[in-house]
């Protein structure tokens, strides 16, 4: 292999797929993880036996080469699941995405009219600007049902109220989106959405799973992952990182690297510069923030207690935003099945109450949340474990977009430094995309030329890239089909035809004496008044049959732009209805 030293910082979903690409290429990887297992936030935590998901992370993606990498690494033990998710609202369940008739049936017929006529409000009186998110919301849905399905989730997830939250994320996460395409997902049952997929696939013992058999492969091929292995230090040089300064336990070294791929918050990265960045670039790391969430694992006495693997907790009077139920993602999570294991999950900030509450108050109040809601009873709660998330979702709060572009900006003059991953670029991602990255920043390093930020923006990045393959060849003939018929030219074309011919019939029969024909056209003058079978009726019928083809081809014209137009609205908004079920997964 080669001896250049290629040094990954994290080992995440991104991290592990950029050192598994580079062992293809015969080159060694090492790998520096902090913790003591592989994973980041998607790893597998264990209590008694019983293993719990840190945030619920489910297995699907139309990247070939990522499925492929999975379906390698896990085989026989890549379960497929059938998906069930579901709102909790003021004691009800909901399906989810939304059913009319479930909803109907549970919100009321009253309160699904007031939804309504506060929706019909919204369109006759929008807000001007929509500025904030619930501005943004409010004019496509209605107030009262934002207030209902959104407010209290998303605040729960943020830690802001929704006014805070700038319209510009809105619009990014939840594209095109509209009531009428809710009602549209609902009647006509889309699911092609590639978050909520009816199943998806999930090793048997957790994600971590995944992530355990790719530090085995690394390892088995001659890389390195350390655990517990810290970076204190970058230092950097005429702009390239020349060596890591590492703490692994009590012992410190310090690293050379011809390749730096990091996937550790961007923040931290910053913080770890030797010499330290510019003033503008410290500043800008500060302004950045993470949100983190808690997730408090109970295990009730009880074989059963909902068939979801999650339920999203839309209820304000209670802290708890998801719920997720081990046993229903994989059955071997539990190890006895007359038991079932619970992860309640809080989502806060570092610092925060939540956060710097004890461990015996946090499980108090999830013990108690959970029979308030009515899902089980406190006495029936066995034991508990709490696992504290720092760092899990970038915030996108209204300048973020300016503080990562001065780190963007600073970070580009470093040569030999990538950042991939959730964190390593502050970005939202999934376990495919961040996967992705991190395989395209291991190819950078063998000659590729990959722009791993425009890449990692790009949130439909395989989808677009599929519908784009798919219809280059023929997106000429299809623009020609659906392009709009000239009203104008249409009627022209139609009349002048029209009137020839009936004045070419008319000449033709008065030249052939035809006396038999020349009282069967003489019956047009029921319709044409004045018309006669003589040179002056051959004119006359001209103007009449340019008149009725001109008037009969306006309308052929505007009835096909019509049909076409409303089919053409159809299918956006069956489009703009996937952006509606990706909402809940993807805040």
């Amino acid at each position: 292999m080669s001896d250049k030293h290629i040094l990954t910082l994290g080992a995440g979903p991104a991290g592990l797929a950029a050192a598994h690409e580079l062992l293809h290429q015969n080159i060694r990887p090492i790998v520096f993880e902090q913790t003591d297992k592989v994973g980041g936030i998607a790893r597998t935590e264990t209590y008694k036996n019983y293993f719990f998901d840190i945030g619920g992370h489910r297995f699907f993606t139309k990247n070939d080469r990522v499925n492929k990498l999975w379906q390698e690494m896990m085989g026989p033990d890549f379960l497929k699941v059938g998906r069930m998710s579901r709102i909790y609202y003021k004691g009800r369940l909901f399906k989810y995405p939304l059913s009319i008739p479930n909803t109907l049936l549970n919100l009321g017929i009253f309160e699904s009219a007031l939804m309504m006529l506060s929706y019909l409000y919204s369109q006759i009186r929008p807000y001007p600007e929509e500025d904030t998110f619930d501005q943004w919301i409010t004019n496509r849905f209605g107030r009262r049902l934002y207030e209902t399905f959104f407010k209290t989730y998303t605040e729960k997830v943020w830690g802001i109220s929704c006014n805070e939250i700038q319209a510009e994320w809105a619009a990014q996460r939840i594209k095109g989106l509209s009531l009428i395409a809710a009602v549209g997902n609902a009647l006509l049952g889309i699911k092609k959405s590639k978050s909520l997929i009816d199943e998806f696939y999930y090793p048997v013992w957790g994600p971590g799973m995944m992530w355990q058999r790719f530090q085995e492969t690394i390892e088995k091929k001659g890389g390195e992952v350390h655990l517990n292995t810290k970076a204190v230090g970058l230092n950097h040089k005429k702009g390239r990182i020349v060596s890591v300064a590492y703490r692994n336990g009590k012992e410190a070294g310090e690293m050379p690297v011809d390749h730096l791929i990091s996937s550790i918050p961007i923040t931290k990265l910053i913080s770890l510069m030797n010499p330290e960045p510019p003033a503008n670039v410290l500043n800008a790391a500060r302004n950045l923030s993470y949100r983190a969430f808690i997730i408090v694992m109970l295990i009730i006495d009880q074989k059963h207690l909902f068939s979801d693997q999650w339920i999203y907790i839309h209820n304000p009077d209670v802290k708890v935003g998801r719920i997720q139920n081990f046993k229903n993602w994989s059955a071997a999570m539990v190890p006895d099945h007359s038991k079932s294991s619970i992860g309640m999950e809080y989502f806060c900030t570092e610092g925060d109450e939540i956060w710097t509450m004890p461990d015996r108050e946090l499980i108090a109040i999830a013990s108690r949340e959970l029979a308030v809601l009515g899902l089980s009873d406190e006495s029936k709660v066995l034991d508990s474990y709490v696992v504290r998330q720092p760092g899990a979702y970038p915030v996108y709060d209204s300048h973020y977009r300016d503080h990562l572009a001065v780190i963007k900006d600073y970070l580009s003059g470093f040569t030999n430094l990538q950042t991939i991953g959730r964190s390593g670029m502050h970005r939202y991602n999934n376990m495919d995309q961040s996967m992705h990255v991190g395989i395209l920043a291991a190819q950078n390093i063998l000659g590729a030329d990959h722009n791993l930020w425009e890449t990692n923006e790009e949130q439909e990045y395989l989808e677009e890239q599929e519908f784009t393959d798919a219809t280059t060849d023929s997106g000429k003939a299809l623009a020609d089909t659906l392009s709009r018929m000239d009203k104008l030219a249409m009627a022209t074309a139609v009349g002048s035809l029209t009137g020839i011919i009936l004045f070419l019939a008319t000449i033709w029969i008065l030249l052939r004496g035809d006396g038999p024909a020349i009282q069967k056209m003489m019956l047009l003058n029921q319709y044409f008044m004045g018309y006669t079978v003589s040179i002056g009726g051959a004119f006359q019928i001209l103007f009449y049959g340019f008149l009725c083809g001109f008037m009969s081809g306006w309308l052929f014209a505007y009835t096909r732009n019509l049909f076409l137009a409303c089919h053409i609205y159809r299918i956006k908004k069956k489009n703009e209805s996937l952006s509606l079920l990706d909402f809940f997964d993807n805040l």
